[in-house]
């Protein structure tokens, strides 16, 4: 059907989106069971059921589909009913709340089975459940499990559901497929031996590592930008771009996380996977086709050519940092030490930046730094391309100055892109400032971005894994991260705190990196 969204026009009158015309909506995904291990946990509940409850309002989710729970908290399948119903209440969208015809045809497909996690019967109660919705709910033997558990049960479940015949095998009516949360190990010896685990049991066509910024609309269209435009790739190389940022800031802090995070700390939460993965769109050469092989093979490829810091090198090629008190939008606000669940001589990292190489043909000599922290002046996630200078300059004024040209991809909380460039000032001097072009997709194209995990659940139940992590992009990303790893939890850093709550960062940064865009 094609997609008829009207927009208003400056009159006030009612049109239609000339940038949306003609599209097709999305493909709705094949019949299936989708069971959530950790069901009754935070993810679940604030973004995993929203998703779930959106595909089933904007017609994506097929007919014959089934939800099940399974998690430690003890639930009738009535009651876990009335509370995906409460969590729906507060977390959905507010035109989707759970309600009338499309909420009772969604509730009578969820059932929840209490269980333990290492023991054997619950799995066979799963396995029982699972045909049931078969014959009962259409469900066609085709079963997708998702581990939002802490990463120490991951072996565990993935083990289990091998003893009870839940993986793909032959002679299986349908498909199975599981999907994983980062992190995919807490270093390379530990993802690799989950590797191990995970590969006895779900061959690599039917894994999905899930990385939640793959599924955000802007990350999506780093391919389109490169690729559906000539005016770019030409000039994607060493020979126009000088250096390219990479940030993914935050303003909150550890909140409720502070026992998960005070063991994993900026740089295995959020460059070693978010911003690596940001890092191969972004340098990738052009894939073959659209297909999610030859896709995610260019990621792997380019990751393969960043050379790891040499041990000695490590203070030279990063820089890390831990947030003290300071003030966030006007009000105080604790120090990483002072905050639930964290040592008070915590030597985490709340704060990384790394600069790294490309030693291929197109990037050679291009620094691409990377930066990730928490508690900083504002909330942006964004790619940064520097362009060279111009090599010889005839206008502007001698007080002019000439900024060089950059384009910016908005992640979060902007989606969109803005490009500077300059250009002459009217009068009769030939006064140079910088101008920029800003598109925002919000206001493009007349429609709301869907969340990143509505686009990558219904992805997974395509069995398309375009927008997932594959192991060889995995391993390697593990193996740029590891001797910087390895120097910061061997180095005590007296200096921690080092940036206060709200600021740019620690010191060492802007050493590292004096060229970073304020945040």
């Amino acid at each position: 059907m094609a997609d008829g969204v009207a927009t208003v026009s400056p009159d006030g009158k009612s049109m239609t989106n000339p940038l949306r015309a003609g599209l097709q909506t999305d493909r709705i995904s094949d019949p299936c069971s989708v069971v959530f291990f950790g069901a009754s946990g935070d993810l679940f509940k604030r973004m995993l059921l929203p998703a779930m409850y959106m595909l089933r309002v904007s017609g994506i989710l097929p007919n014959d589909f089934a939800i099940v729970g399974f998690s430690r908290t003890e639930y009738t399948d009535d009651q876990f009913r009335d509370y995906c119903k409460e969590q729906l209440d507060i977390f959905a969208p507010d035109d989707a709340k759970p309600q009338g015809a499309v909420w009772e045809d969604f509730a009578k497909r969820l059932s929840y089975i209490g269980a333990d996690f290492d023991d054997h019967n619950c799995y066979a109660k799963l396995a029982q459940r699972l045909r049931d919705n078969d014959e009962h709910l259409g469900t066609k033997g085709n079963r997708l499990f998702y581990l939002s558990t802490p990463p120490s049960l991951f072996p565990v479940i993935i083990d289990h559901l091998r003893e009870a015949d839940l993986n793909p095998h032959e002679g299986q009516a349908g498909w199975a497929r599981i999907i994983v949360e980062k992190p995919f190990g807490t270093d390379l010896e530990s993802a690799r031996a989950l590797q191990t685990t995970v590969d006895r049991v779900f061959p690599e066509s039917a894994v999905y590592r899930i990385d939640h910024y793959l599924g955000k609309e802007p990350v999506q269209d780093i391919m389109a930008l490169r690729f559906a435009n000539t005016i770019f790739e030409p000039v994607w190389n060493r020979n126009y771009v000088d250096s390219v940022q990479i940030t993914a800031a935050e303003q909150i802090g550890v909140e409720l996380r502070g026992g998960y995070y005070d063991n994993a700390g900026a740089l295995r939460d959020m460059i070693q996977n978010h911003v690596m993965n940001l890092l191969a769109l972004v340098a990738m050469e052009p894939p073959a086709s659209r297909d999610a092989d030859a896709i995610r093979a260019e990621k792997a490829k380019v990751l393969s050519a960043i050379m790891p810091p040499d041990i000695g090198d490590v203070w030279e090629m990063s820089a890390r940092g831990q947030y003290g008190p300071g003030t966030i939008d006007g009000k105080a606000v604790p120090g990483y030490r002072q905050e639930p669940d964290v040592n008070p001589q915590s030597n985490t990292d709340t704060y990384a930046a790394v600069k790294l190489f490309i030693d291929n043909w197109r990037w050679a000599g291009v620094p691409f730094y990377l930066r990730s922290g928490k508690r900083l002046a504002k909330k942006t996630s964004e790619i940064a391309v520097t362009f060279k200078p111009i090599p010889h300059r005839i206008y502007g004024e001698t007080t002019d100055t000439i900024e060089p040209n950059v384009l910016v991809m908005k992640i979060q909380p902007e989606e969109g892109v803005t490009m500077r460039f300059s250009a002459k000032v009217p009068g009769p001097k030939s006064h140079i400032r910088s101008v920029f072009m800003d598109f925002n997709y919000g206001t493009g194209f007349g429609v709301q971005s869907p969340p990143a995990y509505e686009r990558l659940i219904g992805d997974a139940m395509r069995g398309d894994q375009t927008l997932f992590t594959r192991w060889d992009a995995v391993e390697r990303a593990w193996e740029i991260v590891m001797p910087v790893l390895q120097v910061w939890l061997n180095t005590k850093d007296f200096t921690f705190p080092n940036y206060a709550a709200g600021s740019q960062g620690p010191e060492s940064a802007t050493k590292l990196f004096p060229g970073w865009r304020t945040l």
